[in-house]
């Protein structure tokens, strides 16, 4: 165990999901051949006049909002100047002084908050492409508009970190901002990471810059832990410096000096007024947030007894989720548990990736899912028959009791002790190894009476009148 402390302050830049630049009409959607959603004012010719995107505005207030941020009356945007090809002006047009959001934090799940310095709202740069010893530029996405969080030094390990920013990522999804896909670099973040001595000053700072997985931030952090202990432990120093990430070594390398604030040069914009948010604007931001994923997955577990992992998966979308709600409340029954365990082993499986479960338009309404709920709950079929009649539901379009008598599920209720008792007389090796101790031949009995009732009769009544009768 290493008897240095960790210290990590994560910077967490989220594209939003505005529909057109931070400060043109030019699309900002993700993608499309190179420099092709381009114009004057995003690549900065001479004399042009950008104008603020106002719902990129509303947008980090309503994140500021939903991360307990106070919200600036009055905030500026400035000049941050450097030289690099990704830049055409020369400057990035941002926050210092003045930014709209301040404070703020994110409660982990052992209860612990990480604090928020700020979030500041700026255009994204374009985009550097290396071929064959060049270097090629895309502008496609500069000047879309990005929200840069950033956090105090209280995170203290990699797993910290992680979870840090999977609770952030949950939270901007379900509030609508960004669909923080780090593998399109919609979310990607900056960690800050210096060691120290238990109860001493902060140590001088590495800065490990575009990390876009959660692995790598993990490995990243990992790494970078391992060198600056090995440099102190030597008598080194550490050189306060920004860092690059190769995921493919899992190493950290060195790209350049960490710049200072004053290397930046930022003064106020001169040719954008400043951003005004009323009481009332914040008021209305504020009734648009809906239930936060952590909120939501308190109520699952309480209201549903779901387990906590089960909750958080159905709480982890926002899409999910209000589907999830409203089949229970179509049910009748209210039974959240069935139809969590239908929609996770059956659903979870046909709609498997991020992207669509961020989507989440699966072929059955909320309406007609909770239906097949309330028929099940009701007794009318059982937990095996269920999934039969999800899956025909899903190709053929059909209602739950249109499947259910195309099925031949809905006769009379099954004889569950007659059912048992013949099973039995018909499978006297397999009632006798039962017996004998051999609990795995149940299945077999149970199987038989499973197909005798074409899948009708209730599973857990099965192996219960099961056990009873071959116990006397």
């Amino acid at each position: 165990m290493s008897k240095y402390e960790v210290v990590i302050g994560l910077e967490t830049h989220i594209e939003l999901l505005t529909q057109s630049k931070l400060f043109c009409g030019c699309s900002a959607k993700f993608g499309g051949p190179p420099n092709t959603n381009v114009c004057p004012v995003c690549l900065g010719h001479p004399g042009v006049m950008p104008a603020l995107n106002r719902k990129a505005a509303e947008f980090t207030v309503i994140a500021g909002l939903a991360l307990g941020c106070k919200i600036a009356p009055l905030s500026y945007m400035d000049r941050k100047h450097y030289f690099y090809p990704d830049l055409p002006k020369a400057f990035q047009t941002s926050q210092f002084h003045h930014p709209i959001c301040v404070g703020g934090g994110v409660t982990l799940s052992d209860g612990r908050v990480m604090r928020l310095n700020h979030i500041h709202l700026e255009e994204d740069a374009g985009k550097l492409l290396h071929e064959r010893g060049k270097t090629l530029v895309d502008y496609n996405r500069g000047g879309v508009p990005l929200m840069e969080i950033v956090g105090e030094p209280d995170l203290r390990s990699a797993a910290d970190a992680a979870e840090y920013l999977e609770i952030l990522q949950g939270i901007m999804r379900t509030v609508g901002v960004s669909d923080c896909r780090m593998q399109e670099g919609s979310m990607r973040c900056d960690v800050n990471i210096s060691l120290r001595l238990p109860g001493a000053e902060y140590g001088i700072r590495a800065e490990i810059k575009n990390l876009n997985s959660f692995v790598s931030v993990r490995q990243a952090i990992e790494y970078e832990t391992e060198r600056q202990s090995d440099i102190l432990d030597a008598g080194g120093e550490v050189k306060q410096e920004t860092r690059g990430f190769d995921a493919g070594t899992g190493e950290t390398y060195s790209r350049r000096g960490k710049e200072n604030s004053d290397d930046y040069r930022y003064f106020p914009e001169p040719d954008i007024i400043p951003v005004r948010i009323t009481p009332a604007t914040i008021a209305r931001l504020s009734a648009q947030i809906p239930e936060l994923p952590r909120a939501r997955a308190a109520r699952y577990t309480e209201s549903f007894g779901l387990s906590e992992k089960d909750a958080a998966l159905l709480s982890k979308y926002r899409k999910v989720a209000e589907y999830f709600d409203a089949a229970v409340a179509e049910s009748s029954t209210g039974n959240g548990k069935s139809a969590a365990n239908l929609m996770l082993s059956q659903m979870f499986a046909k709609i498997s990736t991020e992207a669509e479960r961020e989507e989440w338009s699966p072929p059955i309404s909320a309406g007609r899912f909770g239906e097949l709920i309330a028929l099940a709950d009701s007794g009318k079929i059982n937990g095996s028959a269920a999934k039969r009649v999800l899956n025909a539901m899903w190709d053929s379009g059909k209602s739950a009791a249109e499947v259910v008598s195309e099925l031949g599920l809905d006769g009379p209720a099954v004889d569950v002790e007659s059912l048992c008792g013949a099973a039995i007389a018909a499978n006297p090796s397999a009632a006798a190894d039962f017996k004998a101790g051999k609990s795995k031949a149940l299945q077999a009995i149970i199987g038989y009476v499973m197909k005798a009732s074409r899948g009708k009769a209730p599973a857990d009544e099965v192996h219960s009148v099961l056990i009873r009768l071959l116990s006397e």
